[in-house]
């Protein structure tokens, strides 16, 4: 199970690796030419002396202009030291391999972005030995995906901007555009994206919505993410087996999705929804709560 940012930001591309030569051409631009297969390779660049070291997620990518080894690193703040590791990976791969190595840095920071897409250059001034240029994936350059539509065409590349873009002011849009783009797509793959969302939002109640969103459509809590969520509930007391925990929660539940979504609660739809101890219903409000436009379309058909 994924328990990080980190983790979630490089392993992506391991779940739909096509992802990131499509992050290349239309994030970067970078006329990276289209794979014809594309395979991960083994992380791990320990050489015989004991010096461990590990790149985060490592893609070989076979095209029609030649094999690129796709050298992926998760970076979630300014690291000087990446100055010798990087270059030393890329040299290391490329004599191990000899395919022409390719370094992707991916970031929820945008300071971060802008520092690692500084060249690196080893030797002389003006006649540098080596010069190392990471490609940089960000939050100034990734897309904001808040349409449901747009999501809907690509759901891999709808999961890379909540990712990246979920602690911003569109970050709301954003989460209910992809969740309801996850249901268009097989629903193993849309719990493992789920997860991947879930380790990277760092806001607090971003993550309580994006939890909320999940429950509401019956997704999150088949991944076994939903077991450490269940088990958090369970020290809260909101769910030991008892009816009345499971009804508060989806009550607060609706009641959440609505504010965080900027849609106007009236008292009397507030009052309705607390009332309500039909846990059925209550289930029934909550999914209608993520795509409704205003609050009485709680009790539509009703």
């Amino acid at each position: 199970m994924v328990g990080s940012s980190h983790e979630a930001l490089h392993r992506i591309f391991q779940k739909d690796p096509t992802l990131l030569t499509k992050a290349l051409q239309k994030v970067l631009h970078v006329p990276f030419p289209e794979p014809r297969e594309i395979a991960a390779l083994n992380i791990d660049l320990t050489e015989i002396e004991p010096v461990e070291r590990r790149v985060d997620t490592l893609l070989r990518a076979e095209t029609d202009e030649g094999t690129y080894l796709l050298v992926v690193e998760s970076q979630g703040k300014v690291d000087e030291r990446k100055r010798g590791s990087w270059p030393y990976y890329l040299s290391y791969l490329y004599e191990k391999y000899r395919c022409e190595p390719v370094l992707i840095v991916i970031t929820q920071s945008s300071s971060t972005a802008r520092w690692a897409s500084r060249p690196i250059r080893l030797g002389f001034p003006g006649w540098e030995s080596l010069t190392v240029r990471p490609l940089v994936l960000g939050p100034d350059n990734v897309p904001v995906i808040a349409d449901e539509r747009q999501a809907e065409k690509d759901v891999p590349l709808a999961v890379l901007s909540a990712m990246t873009h979920g602690r911003g002011p569109q970050a709301a849009a954003i989460l209910e555009s992809l969740a309801a783009a996850l249901r268009t797509i097989d629903p193993d793959s849309a719990a493992v994206f789920v997860q991947f969302v879930d380790s990277c939002l760092a806001d607090a109640q971003a993550k309580q919505m994006w939890r909320d969103l999940m429950t509401a459509i019956q997704y999150f809590w088949r991944h076994p993410l939903a077991e450490q969520v269940r088990e958090e509930g369970r020290e809260e007391g909101l769910e030991q087996g008892l009816e009345q925990g499971r009804i508060q929660d989806r009550q607060e539940m609706t009641l959440r999705i609505l504010e965080w979504r900027g849609i106007p609660v009236p008292d009397s739809v507030r009052e309705r929804v607390t009332n309500c101890t039909d846990l059925d219903q209550l289930e029934v409000w909550a999914q209608r709560a993520v795509h409704a436009s205003q609050a009485a379309e709680l009790f539509a058909d009703e």
